[in-house]
């Protein structure tokens, strides 16, 4: 890199740094908000940085505060869930490189290859009643399951995968007090047309095995949470397959999943409810919105304070 290579590059960071925290000083609520629900709804940072005419690090900054502040107010608010029926279940994706290739990529951070995420379901309400990113293990599991656990006021009937990470999870978790299956589905020969892409193979079957309590057959199901799953993908881009729109870094995905639970929680209005998932689960009786979201981040920003005493200066002599 030539000397005035450099030179150009200092200059140009300095542009990005002095319109981010312009910005930031700046931008009004209505604009954050915009930002906040074209990450929601499916849309780039790079695009939202040419829409809304922000730096990229603008967009990047405000996700990074609304994902800190959405973690603090889920945990806070998604207390004593009253469920009758919850449904679990992880949705794959991956960080700054496919796991098959983290070895071979140039500055790989610590957390890149498969990124799963946890999510619990109340099947009746649609809420989000707890999700977790991490990696798709027994100790992953374990953690997931008992922050499900503490969040619930009630018994309830449990479902998931047949992944065998859930049942000791399961066990330590709730004991004895659960009505816990496990649905096990049944897939045939992959042909050769669908090698190599994303698709499964077909589901020639399910078994619905009965784990601890007496769980109902008729409510054995993931099917709640695998479309949740789908709607997972098709509001965050980073979700989304065969782009390159996915996760760079680890703490973003967290913070852009802590962002989009909250949106889907208690600002987006579930079509078969009319009401949003927290509505319907009784968690809150407010519609939320986007400005809300922003004046959480507001409200958690530290304000600068004023000095307490000044120092006069000393006049000088012409």
């Amino acid at each position: 890199m030539s000397a005035d290579t450099r030179n150009l590059k200092k200059i140009l960071d300095a542009k990005h740094k002095s319109s981010y925290m312009g910005a930031m000083n700046k931008l009004p609520t209505a604009k954050r908000a915009q930002i906040l629900a074209m990450l929601c709804e499916g849309s780039s940072m790079r695009s939202i940085s040419r829409i809304c005419d922000v730096s990229i690090n603008t967009v990047s900054k405000i996700l990074e505060d609304a994902g800190a502040v959405c973690m603090a107010f889920h945990d806070a608010t998604v207390q004593g869930v009253k469920a009758k029926r919850v449904q679990v279940d992880e949705i794959w994706s991956f960080t700054y490189a496919k796991q098959k290739n983290v070895g071979t990529a140039k500055a790989a951070p610590e957390r890149a290859g498969d990124t799963w995420t946890w999510t619990a379901l109340d099947a009746d309400s649609k809420l989000i009643v707890q999700w977790y990113v991490g990696d798709r293990d027994g100790e992953t599991a374990k953690y997931f399951i008992n922050d499900l656990a503490s969040r619930l006021a009630n018994r309830v009937q449990l479902t998931s995968d047949g992944l065998k990470a859930y049942l000791e999870a399961v066990e330590g978790a709730f004991g004895a007090d659960v009505d816990y299956a496990q649905l096990v589905k049944l897939y045939g020969a992959s042909p050769e047309s669908a090698k190599g892409r994303y698709s499964p193979a077909e589901c020639t079957g399910a078994i619905k095995m009965p784990v601890e309590g007496k769980p109902d057959p008729k409510h054995i199901s993931t099917s709640h949470v695998e479309r949740q799953n789908l709607t997972m993908r098709m509001h965050m881009r980073r979700f989304t397959r065969l782009t390159n729109g996915f996760s760079k870094k680890f703490e973003s995905h967290v913070n852009m999943v802590a962002l989009y639970t909250v949106f889907y929680n208690f600002t987006k209005i579930h079509k078969t409810l009319r009401v949003t998932p927290a509505m319907a689960a009784s968690i809150t009786d407010k519609l939320m919105t986007m400005e809300d979201i922003v004046n959480l981040i507001d409200a958690a920003s530290d304000k600068p304070e004023r000095p307490k005493t000044y120092k006069k200066r000393k006049a000088t002599q012409p």
